[in-house]
C-alpha cells in the first residue's frame, strides 16, 4: 500500500515548513506507519490529486485521500487501532480540539507576524507573487506593516505560554508520559518558526523550551532533519 503525504516548501524542497503537515509528520511516526512526503509550493497545492483540497496537508494512504491535519489524525487513529494512539480515547480527543484552539488564535498569529517576511523570502519569484497579494489582502497591510509588530509580538509571545508551563510541571508532555496528538498541534507551530525564521522563542531554562527539544527528538529526531533558518 503506497502512503504519501503532500506538504508545504518554499523554493527548497528539503525544507518544508508548514505547522499543519508537521502535525501529520509526527501523527504518521507516532503511528509507526511509513510514507513518502512530496512537499510542494503554494502555487502546486490545487494540482495536488486533481484539486482535492485547497490546502495541505493532503494524505493518500492506497486509494483513499485524507485533508486536513485533525482529520488525518482521526482516520490513522481509525484505520489503525493497534497501533499506538494519537488520542487515548475519547477525552484525548477533546483535549486536542482545545489545543489546536489554544494554537491557532494565540500562537499562530503571533509566530505569522514574526515569520512574515522569512516566509516570503523562502517562496520562489510566483510563489512570492501569491503569498504577497493573499496575505496582504488577508491582513489588509502590506507583509512590511505586519512584520512591524513583530518585536511587540516576541515581547509579548512568553506570557503566551504561561498555561504551558504550568502544566509542565506535572508532566512531560501534553499527553501525560508521552506524546499526544495535542503535543504535535503545538510542536507543529513552533517548528513553523523554528524553519522559517529560525525564532528562538524560550529563555534557556524555559520548561516549553525544554518540551519542544524533547519533541524535537521523538521518532530518530525526526524534527531535526530540517535545521533552523
Amino acid at each position: 500500500m503506497s502512503r504519501i503525504l503532500y506538504s508545504l516548501c518554499g523554493a527548497d524542497v528539503e525544507r518544508p515548513f508548514s505547522p499543519h503537515c508537521w502535525k501529520v509528520v509526527m501523527a504518521l511516526d507516532h503511528k509507526g506507519l511509513e510514507f513518502s512526503e512530496m512537499p510542494g509550493p503554494f502555487t502546486a497545492i490545487p494540482t495536488v490529486e486533481n484539486g482535492f483540497s485547497k490546502t495541505v496537508p493532503v494524505l493518500r494512504d492506497g486509494d483513499l485521500l485524507v485533508r486536513d491535519s485533525f482529520d488525518i489524525a482521526l482516520y490513522l487513529d481509525e484505520a489503525y487501532p493497534d497501533r499506538p494512539s494519537l488520542f487515548g480515547g475519547e477525552g484525548g480527543k477533546a483535549l486536542s480540539r482545545f489545543v489546536e484552539g489554544f494554537s491557532q488564535t494565540l500562537l499562530h498569529p503571533a509566530i505569522t507576524k514574526m515569520a512574515l517576511l522569512s516566509i516570503h523570502g523562502m517562496l520562489a519569484d510566483k510563489d512570492q507573487a501569491y503569498f504577497r497579494a493573499s496575505r496582504e489582502a488577508r491582513f489588509g497591510k502590506t507583509l512590511e506593516e505586519v512584520a512591524a509588530e513583530a518585536e511587540a509580538e516576541k515581547a509579548a509571545f512568553p506570557a503566551k505560554l504561561e498555561p504551558l508551563r504550568h502544566m509542565l510541571k506535572f508532566q512531560p508532555y501534553f499527553g501525560g508520559e508521552t506524546p499526544l496528538f495535542a503535543d504535535y498541534i503545538v510542536f507543529g507551530a513552533f517548528q513553523w518558526g523554528r524553519i522559517t525564521a529560525g525564532l528562538t522563542l524560550f529563555a534557556d531554562e524555559d520548561p516549553v523550551g525544554h518540551w519542544f527539544d524533547r519533541c524535537l527528538d521523538l521518532f530518530n529526531a525526526r524534527g531535526r532533519t530540517v535545521t533552523p533558518a
